[in-house]
């Protein structure tokens, strides 16, 4: 789907407060709450239907559950529940992927996210894994979305400063997080501004 159609799709506004209270809510292992982001995120970001949107969310919920253990996780049935999300919004006509590969490079950023964060990997490793997955799932120009990608590596340093600090709700960093999250989305819409790749 050529990234133009974005722009109808979502506010970055609730979409990146959805990301802020599901990252939250998940290092809290509040189920309840991170499906709640989680939906608003399918929500607002896919806008898959109703049905779609509450299956969407299911779907993510349980990919992060069977990814959140550490160290003994399940990438592969996460994989799984994620190629079923992307392949709901294939059906949909909200992208134009093969869903599998869409799953794999979402747990890629995933991967690159717990390796920066336990490990002290490359720093730049997770903003590569998620300019990967945008240029995919968006049909981008990887220079045109490395600001979004960017911006979302920051928050989720905000994301580990807070888990670090006590994962309390009042502390300032979350606030900070949100924004990041929101002005990462609000540059991946104007992504659209550069075009497709040709």
């Amino acid at each position: 789907m050529p990234l133009t159609d974005l722009r109808h799709r979502f506010d970055p506004v609730r979409v990146g407060s959805a990301e802020c209270k599901a990252w939250a809510a998940y290092y809290r292992r509040d189920w309840a709450k991170v499906l709640t982001g989680v939906f608003g995120m399918v929500r607002h970001g896919f806008a898959l239907g109703p049905v779609r949107n509450i299956v969407g969310a299911c779907y993510v919920l349980r990919a992060n559950q069977l990814w959140a253990p550490y160290p003994a996780n399940d990438p592969e049935a996460a994989w799984r529940y994620m190629t079923r999300f992307y392949r709901l919004a294939h059906e949909a006509g909200r992208l134009r992927v093969d869903p599998g590969q869409a799953a794999t490079l979402e747990l890629d950023w995933w991967r690159a996210h717990r390796e920066r964060q336990r490990e002290g990997a490359p720093d730049g490793e997770l903003e590569n894994r998620l300019v990967d997955l945008y240029a995919y799932v968006y049909g981008a120009d990887p220079a045109a979305v490395r600001p979004a990608a960017r911006l979302r590596a920051q928050a989720a340093d905000y994301s580990d400063a807070w888990v670090a600090a006590g994962c309390r709700l009042d502390d300032p960093t979350l606030a900070r997080e949100r924004q990041t999250l929101i002005d990462s989305y609000a540059a991946l819409l104007s992504a659209n501004d550069r075009g497709s790749p040709s």
